[in-house]
């Protein structure tokens, strides 16, 4: 009888000790998510604000090298002068938003380590 009872005992501790492991397991793959989607909201955020700001200076010193240079041609060549500047910006947006449309495409799988630590969880779980 004390035989049985301490098999049954060992049973539900070794059960308590793999119920512990899974919820370990899952807890630390929660956490692992949690921290890339911070990371990734970090990352969003900092490129956000850069780029507004980076898009406001650029277009004041556009703003101010056109008007330069209108005035520098005002009396001779001024309708030459504001197609030239026009053609140049319009074709230096079309580069800077391919640059962004690779930029977004070449970025890395949103939660791809804990896909990676799942799949190896699963790996060593079928094992």
């Amino acid at each position: 009888m004390s035989s049985e009872a301490g098999r049954n005992s060992g049973l539900l501790d070794s059960l308590r000790r793999v119920g512990a492991t899974l919820v370990e397991i899952v807890h630390t793959r929660l956490e692992l998510l949690v921290t890339e989607l911070e990371e990734e909201r970090a990352h969003i955020a900092r490129a956000l604000w850069l780029a507004a700001i980076g898009g406001f200076c650029l277009a004041v010193s556009a703003l101010l090298l056109v008007v330069f240079v209108v005035a520098l041609f005002w009396d001779s060549y001024r309708l030459l002068a504001v197609g030239v500047l026009a053609f140049g910006f319009g074709a230096a947006g079309f580069v800077l938003l391919i640059a962004v449309r690779n930029l977004v495409t070449e970025r890395k799988r949103l939660f791809a380590q804990s896909l990676e630590e799942l799949r190896s969880d699963r790996e060593h779980l079928s094992k």
